[in-house]
């Protein structure tokens, strides 16, 4: 699918109110930033309350694709044309300062707001579940069995345009006051925050001389991991 290339077009909802100089104005940020998180924040009102879940995501140009099960009263929800909010956040690093005022993190974050749009032409359907696999487990689409009809009916696909979105980035040093940065003996600093793949555990079940595949266990961080 064809990326949308250039700045991102801010709204009155995306637009920063404060800190604007932390505003990643580009769409090629915004997309880095999808495609390295693994988990979003899908947020919306059902019933007159709000609702923020964790789900579970996948990014294909300019389309964010979410899934769940049908039986899940936020994907009707969300399928059932409400505006949804859904967040990914990045840190990667505690930003240490002389005031515990100014602490703080270095991070990277997205938002997107929009009106979700249920797939339910089967092809379609199955390309936002290989996108969806791709970003989570890559590889795993053409290694492992292939989705049967029981299991396509039970699960619903959304895909969300990222058309209105906004992207935040913080990084660098702590940014101190001179009165305290010449004046106060604590220390300062970012203490980084990694994330990394471990060693590959198989399920007990598999014969005792499988061999874990490649796409498993040369897993590296970001698209295409």
């Amino acid at each position: 699918m064809t990326e949308l290339a250039g700045p991102l077009s801010p709204t009155p909802r995306t637009r920063l109110g404060r800190k604007k100089d932390r505003a990643a104005t580009e769409r090629a940020a915004l997309h880095t930033i999808l495609d390295e998180a693994l988990v979003c924040h899908l947020g919306m009102v059902v019933d007159g309350s709000p609702l923020v879940l964790p789900t579970g995501y996948g990014r294909d140009g300019d389309t964010l694709y979410l899934h769940g099960s049908t039986g899940a009263a936020s994907l009707r929800a969300a399928g059932g044309g409400v505006e949804v909010c859904v967040t990914v956040t990045l840190v990667d690093g505690i930003v240490y300062s002389r005031s515990v005022n100014n602490h703080s993190m270095n991070y990277r974050s997205a938002v997107v707001y929009g009106r979700p749009r249920v797939l339910t032409e089967r092809q379609e359907k199955l390309r936002g579940l290989r996108v969806l696999t791709d970003h989570l487990a890559p590889g795993s689409w053409e290694h492992a069995r292939e989705v049967n009809e029981k299991e396509l009916a039970a699960v619903t696909v959304l895909a969300l345009d990222l058309a209105e979105a906004s992207a935040k980035v913080r990084s660098g040093d702590p940014a101190d006051p001179p009165e305290d940065v010449h004046g106060v003996e604590a220390w300062a600093g970012v203490l980084p925050i990694h994330t990394r793949f471990g060693v590959p555990v198989p399920d007990p079940e598999l014969a005792t001389d499988a061999v874990v595949p490649a796409h498993v266990s040369d897993r590296k961080p970001g698209r295409g991991r």
